[in-house]
């Protein structure tokens, strides 16, 4: 497969049974082949994406002295800032040439599953950021739910087979800002090739040139979103979980040509992941003789904190 397909989530949701069994085939055949779809019909309107954006730009246009007051130690970057270059994709030396912040999940209905995760991290010089990126986040959120029953179908799964494993899950929403470019990087991108920890990824942002997808040749193809789409691949514990029948696909962001240095770009990723004891083994209807089951049992949980120390976010 060379070029990213497009789906319409609203197919999925339409009450029409033949509309939503093409949905169903057509996100089924793209994760298997490539990873990835440009995604329409979903949850995030425009003015609220407009909204996230203008927060997300003030937010990364304050003095760095106030921005670090917000990078807290201790928890691996799993809640607010992190700083430019703080992060390496898995097997890479030089930091990505990134700076970005977090939101994770807001837990209102299990004391227990709140203590798991760490605060929410409160920007004090923008009253509205921390309101519009819990509405993003929400929003996401639900997008996700039902992408991920379409695949749960397409996996001869119930239907609602992964809301349990979602519901108040470690999911994460990551504003990224790639900072203007003043000299000659040295061995550094944006964002090196790599695959994503969780179950899906979706992608706001990924309008202009910059995000890389390698084909199961080893070609990188570019993927660009019509301005109403959303990208969204699959992760290494989907991929996992189904034997690598679904395919989490190693992408990248390259460095823009020179003409363009002096630009800031910004993406918005929300990372899906489940919850920590959601167990990752390989399921049942994705082995056979000729695909084997090919990962030992780990849970979400045990397997993020795998990738983080990967990542150098968690310290050994």
């Amino acid at each position: 497969m060379n070029v990213i397909p497009s789906v319409n989530l609203q197919d999925f949701v339409s009450g029409d049974p033949v509309r939503k069994q093409k949905f169903i085939d057509e996100i089924g055949k793209a994760y298997e082949e490539i990873g990835f779809v440009a995604l329409k019909g979903h949850f995030l309107d425009d003015a609220l994406v407009d909204d996230l954006y203008g927060e997300i730009k003030n937010f990364f246009s304050l003095p760095t002295e106030v921005k670090q007051n917000y990078e807290i130690p201790g928890i691996g970057g799993q809640r607010g800032y992190v700083s430019f270059g703080k992060e390496s994709a898995k097997g890479q030396k030089q930091g990505d040439l990134k700076e970005f912040w977090h939101f994770g999940q807001y837990v209102d209905d299990d004391p227990v599953r709140a203590k798991e995760y760490p605060e929410n991290v409160y920007v004090t010089e923008l009253p509205r950021f921390n309101e519009v990126g819990k509405e993003a986040y929400a929003m996401l959120e639900k997008t996700a739910k039902y992408v991920l029953r379409a695949l749960a179908l397409h996996l001869n799964l119930e239907e609602t087979y992964f809301d349990n494993y979602i519901h108040n899950g470690n999911s994460i929403l990551r504003p990224i800002h790639y900072p203007p470019i003043h000299e000659e990087p040295k061995d550094a991108v944006r964002a090196a090739a790599h695959g994503d920890i969780n179950l899906i990824t979706l992608l706001m942002g990924a309008q202009g040139r910059g995000l890389q997808v390698q084909n199961h040749k080893g070609e990188w193809l570019d993927a660009i979103a019509e301005p109403d789409e959303l990208m969204i691949n699959v992760g290494d514990m989907l991929s996992r979980h189904t034997n690598n029948k679904l395919k989490s696909t190693i992408h990248r962001v390259v460095n823009p040509p020179r003409e363009l240095w002096g630009t800031s770009r910004y993406s918005i990723p929300f990372f899906m992941h489940p919850i920590s004891e959601m167990k990752l083994d390989v399921l049942e209807s994705c082995v056979d003789e000729d695909n084997p089951n090919q990962f030992d049992d780990i849970t979400a949980g045990e397997f993020l904190t795998e990738r983080l120390i990967e990542l150098g976010l968690i310290k050994k």
